[in-house]
């Protein structure tokens, strides 16, 4: 069992969306599972690792950084792994000598200790679409699916611009919070992209354009429709289009997963859950801006129909064994015993 030690003052109704996701786990929905592997203990001495109880992101926007540097540098001194997690679509960069739990960044740019949090996400199955997960037989011409936010018009790419300068703003405002990154119309970029995929006749593509989220809409039932449709079109289609939105990583690679699809994804120097222990090669089919087409061919060709079976069996069961919250905490909690 593995002992951690947080600060409970911070474990209150209000701080719910902003903590560690473990300590939401623990402390929130009193998970038996990760309750018989994690063990809370009250001091630092005691414990195997600290773990900072909010989003760092949190604490820097609201004048905590002598908070969050007082607690690093106890937990330092008495030799202690040190675990915090950094919200939001960019995330933020601290010193190399603590385990940092973020959702996305730039794999370039970040060090070993450097983890990337799947998005947490619902199984699509049972909840959203009424079906069992069944595999897609491979055919002579790939399929690739792809609903959502994609909008070639200038009007489109001027508002994203706009969203990213109010962003950039509030990072100012708030003592630099969060990581800058350089804009990135996704929305546009995904138009472009997902164009030129339905012009080759090499590919068939079943694409739904929307011109804003789902999330957008203030109609619950257009959401819920929207949300069936979405899933319905990962069903129909083995393969899945992937892109970054604002922050560099997807959110619908982990619905892909879910769905025990194959995401094609856009690598833009990502980094993913387990980088080092996981061969996410044989899971997704990365792809560049450039002769992307050409490159999720040449995958397809390639590929047997059973290796093609045994990927959406593999992703369907990443899914539900390491990338659901509980068993991502499981996973490492495994490997922490093992060190």
């Amino acid at each position: 069992m593995i002992k951690i030690y947080t600060d409970t003052t911070f474990i209150t109704p209000a701080n719910r969306k902003i903590v560690f996701p473990l300590l939401f786990e623990l402390c929130y929905l009193k998970n038996v599972n990760l309750l018989e592997k994690y063990k809370l203990v009250d001091s630092i001495s005691e414990s195997d690792i600290a773990v900072l109880p909010v989003d760092i992101n949190f604490l820097i926007k609201n004048k905590q950084q002598s908070y969050l540097n007082d607690f690093i540098s106890v937990a330092k001194a008495q030799n202690k792994i040190i675990w915090a997690y950094s919200a939001g679509d960019f995330g933020k960069t601290v010193q190399d000598d603590i385990y940092l739990f973020r959702l996305g960044g730039f794999n370039s740019k970040m060090n070993d200790k450097t983890n990337i949090l799947p998005s947490f996400i619902h199984d699509p199955y049972g909840k959203f679409i009424q079906k069992e997960f069944v595999i897609l037989e491979k055919e002579s011409i790939p399929s690739i699916g792809f609903v959502g936010n994609a909008n070639g018009s200038l009007k489109s790419l001027l508002k994203e611009f706009g969203i990213y300068l109010y962003v950039i703003g509030l990072n100012i405002k708030n003592n630099f919070y969060s990581d800058y990154q350089s804009f990135y119309p996704s929305g546009y970029k995904r138009y472009q992209l997902l164009k030129k995929i339905k012009a080759d006749s090499r590919v068939k593509s079943d694409f739904i354009f929307r011109k804003k989220h789902s999330s957008a809409s203030l109609d619950t039932s257009e959401i819920k429709k929207t949300t069936i449709e979405f899933y319905e079109n990962m069903y129909e289609n083995p393969y899945v289009f992937c892109l970054r939105g604002l922050g560099n990583f997807s959110v619908r690679l982990y619905e892909t997963l879910a769905m025990g699809r194959i995401p094609v994804v856009v690598d833009t120097d990502i980094r993913l859950p387990f980088h080092k222990s996981i061969d996410w090669k044989r899971h997704c089919v990365f792809v560049t801006e450039v002769n992307f087409v050409d490159q999720l061919l040449r995958f397809h060709d390639k590929i047997s129909n059973q290796d093609f079976i045994e990927m959406q069996e593999n992703n369907r069961k990443l899914f539900l064994n390491v990338l659901s919250r509980e068993n991502y905490f499981v996973e490492w909690c495994k490997k922490n015993q093992n060190k």
